[in-house]
């Protein structure tokens, strides 16, 4: 027994130091990716094409990890916002509501890479795959989701701004989030075979 304890607690520290190490490179893919979604844009909003290494790190390392790649995603959004790399969507939103533009770009990401790992970690058993595609439906839903809410609660004077007359929910619905929406799920449906092979790969390698 005693000398198992050495020997646990070396594959605890290595597992620790790989988990440590892959979410340095996923939050570095992130950064990379969300510079890139800053130039795709359809309406006030930029698209969020960083969801992918949320999902991934999620399925390794656990919902957990998932909610700290959240964080990050949220983070530089937040962050490239402030210096009007998104076209001062966020600039506009701080000078309104400083705190509840902070709360929207940090708990939205946070809270949508948590729930995917969760789902992702009761499906994985029965089908990876599954798991990947459910994971890749809840992570953009929660995230769009919880931006809506964010925006009506907090900020319901400047979607009439820009609703401009227009109804509110199509406005909501169809111009403020629909076709980012669309392609950020669409995206993560195009890639599931491919994050499942890299889930694989790194179960094998990383965990």
């Amino acid at each position: 027994m005693d000398e198992q304890k050495p020997k646990k607690a070396r594959e605890d520290s290595l597992a620790k130091t790989r988990r440590m190490t892959g979410l340095a490179i996923f939050s570095a893919i992130i950064v990379v990716l969300q510079l890139v979604s800053n130039f795709v844009k359809f309406g006030p909003v930029t698209i969020t094409l960083a969801l992918a290494p949320i999902i991934i790190g999620a399925a390794l390392y656990g919902s957990g990890s998932g909610a700290i790649l959240g964080f990050v995603l949220g983070l530089v959004v937040f962050i490239f916002g402030l210096f009007g790399l998104d076209g001062g969507f966020v600039q506009l939103l701080m000078a309104q509501n400083a705190f509840a533009a902070i709360l929207i770009c940090l708990v939205k990401t946070t809270v949508a890479g948590w729930l995917a790992g969760l789902v992702y970690e009761a499906i994985q058993k029965k089908s990876r795959l599954a798991a990947v595609i459910t994971a890749g439906i809840v992570c953009p839903v929660v995230n769009t989701g919880l931006f809506i809410l964010g925006m009506v609660l907090f900020f319901f004077s400047t979607l009439q701004s820009f609703a401009n007359g227009t109804a509110m929910l199509y406005y909501i619905i169809v111009t403020l989030t629909g076709v980012n929406f669309l392609i950020e799920l669409g995206v993560n449906m195009i890639l599931a075979s491919g994050i499942t092979r890299v889930i694989q790969a790194g179960s094998r390698r990383w965990i």
